[in-house]
């Protein structure tokens, strides 16, 4: 007598996901994508946009609002905003600068104590949102209105007027001007080192949100704070070096920006948040944490400094780039749905 042998039914938790389904749960496919068309887009209807010299001005413009947002899209994927990142920039930009040419400070130790400000200030954001349990919306907002009324009320009460001037006749400018402030040649194209510095910050940031602890906690504090604390978890320390990253990118554009013009002015970077929340979430970062990507929060501002150059190489009114900016939050929210919607089908 033979004795049928009984087929178990397939296990879903142990299902094979295809490769079309994993290539779509990747976070930044739909920036990527979206990237190739504005590209295209602008460079078939205008004849500046894919130049050297276009190419070089929509890269600088990329690269300093990548930095910041791969930052942000950090602190987001931890499940916080910080809305004091954009006025940031200026704070540190201003320090270095009243240091410098007001108090004769050297250079050097001017950037330092800049630095050392910000992550004194991106600590104190952290604390206070895991201390108090006020939304870190609220905490930084406030921040970001003290640090403005510094960069404007401070600064005229010490120098008489609201702008940096002087920078280049400061000793040993030229100095972190090498670092910060200079430029090279590529094909044509005259590139800004914050290029340099956007790739180094996206790969930086990538490795550790995919290869290490610390991105394994940032992704756990973000999808499930309370679970994450019961399994050992360091949230605390987790949240505040989060915010300590936003203010050291902050440093970094503040530094970006001080040595490629050589002057700095109160309202620098105030505004600029915004923008970099919405580039991260065009490059797939969820507003309610645990999803994200720092190559789609590259990718996200890249589309931004297309369209920021593209809207005035094509003969349009400057002013559409809010408009755009609305559509492409607005889109960049419908169109993550629906891929993540796609991928748990595609399996």
């Amino acid at each position: 007598m033979t004795m049928a042998t009984a087929t178990a039914p397939p296990d879903e938790r142990v299902a094979t996901t295809g490769p079309v389904a994993r290539l779509l749960k990747r976070p930044e496919i739909g920036a990527l994508i979206a990237a190739l068309v504005v590209f295209l887009f602008f460079a078939l209807t205008t004849e500046t946009f894919a130049t050297p010299a276009g190419a070089s001005t929509w890269l600088q413009t990329s690269s300093t609002i990548g930095i910041m947002a791969v930052a942000v899209a950090l602190l987001m994927i931890g499940g916080e905003f910080d809305l004091s990142a954009g006025v940031m920039t200026g704070f540190t930009g201003l320090t270095v600068g009243v240091l410098t040419t007001h108090w004769g400070l050297n250079i050097w130790v001017a950037i330092v104590v800049a630095l050392a400000l910000a992550l004194a200030v991106g600590a104190l954001n952290g604390f206070m949102v895991m201390k108090t349990g006020l939304p870190s919306f609220i905490v930084t907002l406030g921040t970001f209105f003290v640090l403005q009324g510094i960069d404007l009320a401070l600064v005229k009460l010490i120098i008489g007027q609201v702008a940096i001037q002087g920078m280049s006749n400061v000793p040993y400018y030229d100095q972190p001007k090498k670092l910060f402030g200079s430029t090279f040649e590529v094909g044509g194209a005259t590139i800004h080192v914050s290029v340099i510095w956007w790739i180094a910050v996206t790969i930086i940031a990538s490795w550790i949100l995919m290869r290490t602890r610390a991105g394994n906690w940032i992704f756990a504090v973000g999808g499930a704070q309370g679970a994450s604390r019961q399994v050992g978890v360091p949230v605390f320390r987790t949240k505040i070096g989060l915010f300590m990253t936003t203010a050291f990118a902050g440093w970094i554009v503040g530094m970006l920006v001080l040595f490629r013009t050589s002057t700095v002015q109160s309202n620098t970077g105030i505004g600029q948040e915004f923008i970099y929340i919405i580039c991260a979430v065009v490059g797939g970062c969820l507003l309610t944490g645990g999803y994200g990507s720092a190559v789609g929060a590259a990718l996200g501002a890249l589309i931004y400094g297309m369209v920021n150059q593209g809207i005035p190489y094509s003969g349009w009114d400057s002013n559409w780039l809010k408009a755009v900016l609305g559509v492409m939050l607005l889109g960049a929210c419908l169109i993550n749905n629906w891929v993540r919607k796609r991928a748990e089908n595609a399996r």
